[in-house]
C-alpha cells in the first residue's frame, strides 16, 4: 500500500512542494482587491468611465484589468490611484 505524502499536511504544505504557493497567494490577494475596489466603486455610485477619469488613466481596458480578479499583473502605482480615486489610502505590508 503506497501512503499519500499529503495526508497530514497543511494546503499552504501542499501548494509548497507543489511550487504554486506563492502565485496562489497573488491570486487569492488580488480577488479581495478587485472586490474592495468593485464594492467601493458600488457603494459611491462610481461607474467605470468616472473612476478611469478619477484614475487619471487613459483607457477602460486599463481599469477592467484592474478590477479582473485573475489578472495579476497591477502596479503599486495603480493600486495607489484607485485607492486615491475612491477617497482611501493603500497600505501594503509584510506580515
Amino acid at each position: 500500500m503506497t501512503k499519500n505524502k499529503h495526508i497530514g499536511s497543511s494546503f499552504e504544505d501542499f501548494l509548497k512542494e507543489e511550487g504554486i504557493l506563492e502565485e496562489a497567494q497573488a491570486t487569492a490577494v488580488k480577488r479581495v482587491i478587485a472586490h474592495q475596489i468593485m464594492m467601493a466603486m458600488q457603494k459611491r455610485n462610481i461607474t467605470k468611465i468616472e473612476m478611469t477619469r478619477r484614475m487619471h488613466i487613459k483607457s477602460r481596458t486599463q481599469l477592467n484589468r484592474l478590477l479582473d480578479p485573475n489578472n495579476k499583473s497591477v502596479t503599486l502605482l495603480t493600486l495607489e490611484k484607485a485607492a486615491n480615486a475612491l477617497g482611501k489610502r493603500l497600505r501594503v505590508q509584510l506580515v
